[in-house]
């Protein structure tokens, strides 16, 4: 049977990549039309993206019908999945949510923190609208999220709309799990990983190649410095305390929350000397948009690894590849609870192994969570928790509650300060919210 797939942000740069991971998949995942969408504001890099994945299939000899619009409806129409990589407000916005909490004196990170948070207010509606037309035009269709923060706006979607066949992938599991290859010099199909938590907050509980526990192996690795950190992350490195007493592998987003103090001194430096990552970004992203203009270009460039999204065709396409194909696989995904985690309520959006099937993800049971990461992970299941109740109420108030409630913010007297200037900045983008919460 063939398969339609519909991008939502089809113009970002990061699109060659899931187009290339369509393209390696023709065996056995057969696509058979692809439909790129954006808004009016994203016209031209639409327009040059969807040129350039045209000269991809091309060159590829792949039977695959390429399209590109600014209609969502009519895109949708007939759809087997649609993947989300949206950033309302585009790297301006983040570029707000990066210098504004810096300028307070907290960690100015697009996912984490308050930048974050406000990431979710945008993103939340936008994506709460299209799973309900979703659910009217396409009700079969699965949603694979990739629009971060993704275990928040999975959550959202699942809990507010009125579409169930929803999906949150990430790419940092595959960073993750292909670094771990590589130290322990094996193929990436011998190793396997037990990841426990939520999204950019998962810890690797075990590592295994062919069932033989690797763990040790991995630790004293990086405690030797090895570091499995995106591009998008500079790693500071870990103390040999902090990985011998915790026996677990943390994931590159955790120096945010264990090394709070020198991040937030190395992001201040960084700006300064560079502005924000997402400044940087916008350089590197004018110079991707550029060299995708070239009519010789024909496969996706290097440079894109430089954006940080190495790995994301693979988290996106061979989710869709093993749900198609009903292949019992074992991936790493954002999905209900349901008593997977005992700790948390089976409504809440965990990030864990699951069995891949044509219904969709069956999480593997965890348990209790390990005691030195409990309180922190419902620490911050709490906080997603008051971040999806403050972006559908719209009331400031809840949105103080969730930033008393991040463990990157928690300063009662800074918080309504730091609030004012976020919703002054994104006020285009935050209709949901009362009037009451702009000076």
């Amino acid at each position: 049977m063939a398969v339609k797939v519909v991008i939502i942000g089809g113009g970002s740069s990061y699109t060659p990549e899931i187009i290339e991971g369509f393209i390696q998949r023709q065996a056995t995942f057969p696509v058979r039309e692809i439909v790129l969408v954006d808004i009016e504001e994203g016209r031209d890099k639409l327009d040059i993206v969807g040129r350039l994945a045209e000269r991809m299939i091309q060159k590829a000899g792949a039977d695959i019908s390429l399209s590109w619009t600014l209609d969502r409806r009519e895109a949708l129409h007939g759809a087997d999945f649609v993947s989300t990589q949206i950033r309302v407000g585009g790297l301006a916005a983040r570029a707000l949510d990066e210098r504004i909490p810096l300028k307070h004196g907290f960690i100015g990170q697009e996912t984490n923190g308050a930048g974050g948070l406000f990431k979710a207010f945008r993103t939340i509606p936008v994506l709460i609208e299209l799973a309900n037309e979703m659910a009217e035009i396409c009700p079969d269709a699965w949603l694979v999220n990739f629009t971060n923060p993704a275990g928040i706006v999975t959550e959202a979607v699942l809990k507010h709309s009125a579409h169930n066949k929803v999906i949150g992938v990430c790419n940092i599991p595959f960073n993750m799990r292909n670094s771990v290859a590589e130290i322990l010099q094996t193929p990436v199909d011998r190793v396997g990983i037990e990841f426990i938590g939520l999204n950019h907050f998962v810890f690797g509980r075990h590592v295994w190649v062919d069932g033989i526990d690797r763990t040790d192996d991995v630790l004293a690795a990086l405690n030797d410095g090895t570091d499995y950190s995106p591009a998008n992350i500079v790693g500071l490195g870990w103390s040999e305390s902090f990985l011998k007493s915790l026996r677990m592998l943390p994931n590159p987003y955790h120096q945010y929350y264990f090394q709070t103090k020198d991040v937030l001194e190395k992001d201040l430096a960084a700006y300064e000397q560079n502005g924000t990552r997402a400044e940087v970004v916008q350089q590197v992203e004018a110079q991707l948009f550029e060299k995708y203009k070239d009519i010789e270009l024909d496969v996706k460039p290097e440079e894109l690894e430089q954006r940080g999204g190495a790995y994301y065709s693979d988290a996106a396409c061979n989710l869709m590849d093993s749900i198609y194909n009903d292949r019992g696989d074992i991936q790493t995904v954002n999905t209900l609870n349901r008593g997977t985690i005992r700790d948390l309520p089976d409504d809440a959006v965990i990030e864990v192994n699951a069995v891949i099937t044509k219904s969709g993800p069956r999480p593997i049971a965890i348990g209790s969570l390990p005691l030195p990461i409990k309180g922190l992970i419902t620490n911050l299941k709490t906080f997603e928790q008051l971040a999806i109740q403050a972006a559908i109420s719209g009331s400031y108030h809840d949105a103080y509650l969730a930033c008393l409630m991040n463990p990157l913010i928690q300063d009662e007297k800074k918080i309504d300060s730091l609030l004012r200037d976020l919703f002054d900045a994104h006020e285009a983008y935050l209709p949901q919210f009362n009037k009451e919460v702009y000076s």
